[in-house]
């Protein structure tokens, strides 16, 4: 890339995100999980059923499936030019769709097996993205 990644910089992580984001910069995914139903739920915030019952992040496998991506030509800033960056919608094992982009695919295919790995865009900045699941011999598999 011939630029950092940009970011929002008046966002930063507050009581509710604070503890996914420092997963992120260790390398693990974590979802918030309901303490009445036991529901995975993705992005922070209550759970659909319950509402603000109590809840807690916990680790999550990072695997999941492609639901459907696309890419971005819209230019925004020069390093997102090579090559144009593709956003994608992927299915969790665990059940919430989370947004992010598959990296170490050319064509994403939609179905295929991916998991989590982690990318640093600045300083103390590491975001989740997805990348098909390595060794799976049938990346679309049942």
């Amino acid at each position: 890339m011939s630029a950092p990644r940009p970011f929002p910089e008046d966002v930063a992580p507050d009581l509710a995100d604070a503890e996914f984001w420092q997963g992120c910069r260790e390398g693990r995914f974590l979802l918030l999980r309901c303490g009445t139903c036991g529901r995975a739920v993705w992005p922070a915030g209550g759970c659909p059923s319950h509402g603000m019952a109590p809840m807690a992040w916990e680790p999550a496998s990072g695997l999941g499936r492609l639901h459907t991506w696309t890419v971005v030509h819209q230019r925004y800033a020069t390093s997102f030019d090579d090559p144009p960056p593709n956003v994608a919608l992927v299915e969790l094992d665990e059940g919430p769709l989370v947004h992010s982009t598959v990296i170490g695919a050319a064509r994403p295919v939609i179905g295929m097996r991916v998991e989590a790995d982690f990318q640093t865009i600045a300083p103390d900045v590491v975001i989740p993205v997805f990348r098909p699941v390595r060794g799976a011999g049938d990346t679309l598999g049942a």
